[in-house]
């Protein structure tokens, strides 16, 4: 994966360059700018994945800043600012920051912040994976199962093997890949062991467990997800 483009707008040269060079170290690639006019500048050019913004600074401060970065793009944002007050965070929440630092802090919180902004950013812009059908939805980015709107509780080894099966949808799977994928190449031959956690889960998520809907087999070959 390409190492994420961090710009760090801020006045206090020191810090842009001992932040810079926590940055790269931590395998980011660190832009940085002292100014908010030139923040500008560099965001429209290099087009990064996440700003870390000062709100305190001469001329353009980092309000103005968010602002016109709002304007042109949905890039996260991370406000550093001196103050902690509730209104302060409102108003950047109200302006599309996206979290807030409070200065003093400590260069490993702000990369675990950056880590989570990024995290969800990426979440947000990649389609959710996931199996749905009659009531049944198989959330693999969640590793979250749900049956008619309650959660099914299942095993790792239960949801490994609903895992395998949701990435055939309504395609037979041959027991003997089943194994393969959901126990390992070890199990070969092990037939009874999908046959017994079939079983299982179909009393976890079938109305009658003895008439399946959603996990159907194909005697002989293996078994399908409806």
């Amino acid at each position: 994966m390409a190492e994420a483009t961090i710009l760090v707008i801020d006045d206090d040269e020191t810090l842009l360059e001992l932040l810079s060079d926590y940055l790269g170290t931590a395998g980011y690639r660190p832009l940085a700018a002292s100014s908010g006019l030139a923040g500008l500048h560099l965001a429209a050019d290099e087009q990064p994945a996440l700003v870390v913004l000062d709100v305190m600074m001469p001329g353009v401060d980092g309000w103005e800043v968010c602002m016109r970065l709002r304007d042109a793009s949905s890039v996260p944002i991370i406000m550093l600012t001196a103050k902690s007050t509730e209104v302060d965070k409102l108003r950047g929440f109200r302006l599309g920051v996206d979290d807030y630092v409070t200065k003093p802090f400590s260069f490993a919180e702000l990369q675990a912040r950056i880590g989570a902004v990024l995290s969800r950013a990426r979440l947000a812009t990649e389609p959710r994976r996931q199996f749905e059908s009659g009531g049944l939805t198989i959330d693999i980015d969640r590793r979250r199962v749900t049956c008619r709107g309650r959660t099914v509780v299942l095993t790792p080894t239960e949801y490994r093997l609903i895992e395998t099966l949701s990435r055939y949808p309504r395609r037979t799977v041959p027991t003997e890949l089943l194994l393969a994928e959901a126990w390992g190449p070890q199990y070969a031959g092990e037939l009874d062991h999908v046959k017994h956690y079939v079983w299982a889960l179909r009393r976890k998520i079938e109305v009658d467990p003895g008439d399946p809907k959603h996990i159907l087999t194909e005697r002989g070959f293996g078994y399908r997800l409806e």
